[in-house]
């Protein structure tokens, strides 16, 4: 698994949301061996660090070969980037594909979001 790279916050006086997304995540189902493909969302306002945006690439990527279920795979990710940018408040959003018949959506999150960003809705893209 590729090793995230972080970098100082640029602005570490104010409240912003970064976002990012990938429509190209794809891990194993532990009981089956098929692939499942997945959109994953992080939005996540930094703390001393932001998440250098290759090496999340490369992260996620070294899902492909490994088997996890959804929620695992999903809290897994949270952790592993919380642990890296310690940031003030994280969510990352799996929205899974239709498998049998049944389209899974797992949402984690830690921190606190700061009310600065009530009203800020989750970007389309």
């Amino acid at each position: 698994m590729a090793d995230l790279e972080t970098f100082p916050n640029p602005c570490p006086e104010r409240a912003f949301l970064i976002e990012s997304v990938t429509h190209e995540f794809t891990c194993n189902c532990p009981m089956t061996g098929q692939p499942d493909f997945a959109t994953i969302r992080l939005r996540y306002v930094p703390g001393p660090r932001c998440v250098e945006l290759k090496s999340l690439k490369l992260y996620l990527w070294g899902f492909r070969d490994e088997g996890h279920f959804h929620e695992d795979v999903t809290n897994r990710i949270l952790d592993t980037l919380a642990g890296a940018c310690e940031p003030v408040w994280m969510e990352v959003r799996g929205e899974f594909n239709v498998r049998g018949g049944i389209a899974t959506t797992i949402t984690a999150r830690c921190g606190d979001r700061p009310a600065s960003l009530d009203g800020v809705e989750r970007s389309e893209f």
